[in-house]
């Protein structure tokens, strides 16, 4: 089975695309691989989405903030922008991708104690998590030849 490429899009690549970079990676194991970048990649990533990653289990030695210039001259199966502002500085990427949108809040934008934002970092984490194993089940289903190339998007479903 050839693996499906799937590139997580944000603002900063500080958050949200991180945390679901490194479930999906984690969650789908060999079947997919999976990257994440920033319109705007801010100067490294988060702690709040590094602690999640890692109570999760997850190694974060390789995330790191990440330009979308750096994969203009890829071909994904699987676009998913996590943010509107990503959604709407998007560039166009070669190849057939299925575009998803995922309208995530950013939890670094957060004010308040450490308590506070690791609150809703645990939060969105559990929302990424959710999302991640509905498009798993997706990837495990896909067709063998993509019908046609669009933007979808699923809300709070995938």
């Amino acid at each position: 089975m050839k693996k499906a490429k799937v590139l997580f899009i944000c603002t900063g690549n500080s958050a949200r695309s991180q945390m679901s970079e490194g479930l999906l990676r984690k969650m789908a194991g060999d079947i997919t691989d999976v990257y994440s970048a920033g319109t705007k990649p801010s100067e490294k990533v988060n702690p709040f989405a590094l602690k999640m990653l890692s109570d999760s289990g997850i190694d974060t030695s390789g995330h790191y903030t990440k330009s979308v210039t750096e994969f203009l001259d890829k071909e994904f199966d699987i676009i998913i922008t996590v943010c509107d502002n990503a959604r709407q500085n998007c560039p166009v990427f070669p190849g057939k991708a299925v575009k998803y949108h995922w309208n995530l809040e950013d939890p670094a934008s957060v004010e308040g104690t450490e308590e506070e934002k690791l609150e809703v970092f645990r939060n969105t984490f559990a929302d990424i998590s959710k999302r991640v194993s509905e498009l798993i089940d997706m990837i495990k289903n896909m067709p063998k030849k993509k019908e046609k190339s669009g933007e979808k998007d699923l809300g709070i479903n995938l």
